[in-house]
């Protein structure tokens, strides 16, 4: 009876400030007494509450999960009997709307397929839920995934703004997710990364975002924007838990054929690589190729050249430039593979019967989009559907071999651990500017080999906007890179949370 008594003092008054929180910190305090699941889902459903819609209104959340405080209610009677359901139990997660999620709306951040209702989730919130998590909440994001730079959709009105600066934009796609853990909405976050979208709005909201190596993680029941290069993976607000949850969802999965290459490599235990002191001695090559043009911003300069001299104090060894070289030129002649037009059109037609438009074709004729987008959509339907056995497919894995030869054979000759450069060139934008410099590094590298990228915060330009730097590295060298972010992670410690999104009395 004692033990039931403390455990409604806790859900009535959380001993535990959520603000911040890691799920380390959370596990500790729920086995201690001081918190219940219940309370902790009560405490960051008030802060929606609080903080989504009214008061600054990020306008980050689309759907709430109404059956949230049901689910932890369920797992604290698990825990009395049986201790922590996995390890993630009770770890209230941000999920990116291209999520298929069961019992919750997956629209894609657009009107065409408002009401949709996925019959099983997609791989990765299934592994999620299955460790213990609960989807609080679906996060706004750039219609269909197309923008990097902001993030407006049709399924929500209005701009997600960043947290930081109400008046500036989270990037783009997954801005919802990134807007929504940086205010303490949720403990940590699922996004999706084609060319920029989990460490571009990690890097505006002092997060850490992992984009994997392409395999590792499955993309199964994520609405693609382009299979060649779309990577699925966490947000949050420390490497220590965006690796917990990336050792959740680095599995193998039938349903997606790429996975398949990870049995070749083993997962390691993500947790016992981080290591505080992993840059004594580690080789850290400045891409300047990625990040040096023109519009680069004079205080981002200053920002990523006191990171670079954080990471020598750490004990790396830095190598200035490290020029991967020579980068061959994409054949444009050859034309697509596959992308949007092949990928979205057998995406929907799968689920046809279910989803409210089955085809880029209907998605065009409902006119049920935000009007920044239909040229990117009808541009998308001119575009010729070649499959994976064209000349244009065969064509587009040559030159992206060419690429990851040129990057390996630069990290070989260099004796590279890792390659660092400013997430992003500039800071956030303005909210509605599309005319200043971007600052976007993320397009190319990563996204056209395949290789692993981690971002994490590297400080603040105009006193409180966030800046990310990003650790680029070999294949499957998720380790490697995770360590290294830890240890400059925990050197430099720039992670603060935004003062728009106050504790709640």
């Amino acid at each position: 009876m004692l033990r039931i008594a403390a455990l409604f003092a806790a859900a009535a008054f959380p001993q535990h400030p959520i603000e911040e929180t890691t799920i380390a910190e959370v596990h500790q305090s729920i086995r201690a007494g001081r918190l219940t699941c219940r309370a902790l889902v009560d405490a960051y459903l008030r802060r929606i509450e609080a903080y989504d819609k009214n008061g600054p209104a990020i306008n980050s959340i689309v759907v709430v999960n109404p059956s949230a405080l049901q689910q932890a209610a369920a797992l604290d009677l698990r825990f009395q009997h049986n201790g922590l359901a996995g390890p993630l139990h009770c770890v209230p997660l941000i999920v990116k709307d291209n999520f298929e999620t069961t019992g919750l709306q997956s629209a894609n951040g657009s009107l065409s397929l408002a009401g949709y209702i996925a019959a099983k989730d997609a791989f990765q919130v299934q592994r999620v839920k299955e460790a213990g998590a609960i989807v609080i909440a679906k996060s706004n994001m750039a219609e269909w995934a197309f923008t990097p730079y902001e993030t407006v959709s049709s399924i929500l009105p209005g701009y997600t703004k960043n947290p930081y600066a109400l008046d500036r934009v989270t990037a783009g796609s997954s801005g919802g997710t990134a807007a929504a853990v940086a205010a303490n909405l949720g403990l940590a976050g699922l996004g999706t990364d084609t060319g920029n979208s989990i460490r571009g709005p990690s890097s505006h909201q002092a997060l850490a975002g992992i984009r994997s190596t392409m395999g590792l993680t499955s993309r199964a029941g994520i609405f693609p924007l382009n299979l060649n290069a779309d990577i699925a993976g966490p947000m949050a607000r420390t490497v220590e838990d965006a690796a917990r949850i990336f050792q959740i969802i680095a599995a193998e999965d039938p349903d997606d054929p790429a996975t398949a290459a990870a049995r070749q490599h083993p997962t390691p235990n993500y947790l016992d690589t981080l290591d505080r002191n992993a840059l004594r001695g580690a080789r850290i090559g400045i891409l300047r190729q990625a990040y040096e043009r023109e519009g680069l911003d004079p205080e981002i300069v200053r920002v990523f050249t006191a990171a670079i001299e954080d990471l020598r104090r750490a004990g790396a060894l830095i190598v200035d430039p490290a020029h991967v070289e020579p980068l061959p030129q994409r054949d444009r002649a050859a034309g697509p593979c596959m992308g949007f037009h092949y990928d979205i059109d057998r995406f929907l037609a799968a689920r046809t019967g279910r989803v409210p438009v089955a085809s880029l074709a209907e998605i065009l004729k409902s006119g049920k989009f935000h009007p920044t987008v239909r040229r990117q959509l009808e541009n998308a339907a001119k575009d010729p559907q070649n499959g994976p056995d064209s000349p244009a497919c065969a064509a587009d894995r040559l030159y992206r071999q060419r690429v990851r030869d040129a990057v390996i054979a630069t990290m070989d000759r260099l004796k590279l651990d890792a390659f660092v450069y400013p997430t992003w060139s500039n800071p956030p934008r303005l909210i509605g500017d599309l005319n200043t410099p971007h600052g976007d590094n993320s397009q190319f590298f990563s996204p056209t080999t395949g290789f692993p990228a981690i971002t994490v915060p590297m400080g603040y330009t105009r006193g409180t906007l966030p800046a990310g730097m990003t650790l680029y590295g070999r294949p499957w060298s998720e380790a490697t890179l995770l360590k290294l972010a830890y240890a400059y992670e925990q050197a430099t410690r720039h992670r603060r949370p935004p003062a728009s999104t106050p504790p709640l009395r």
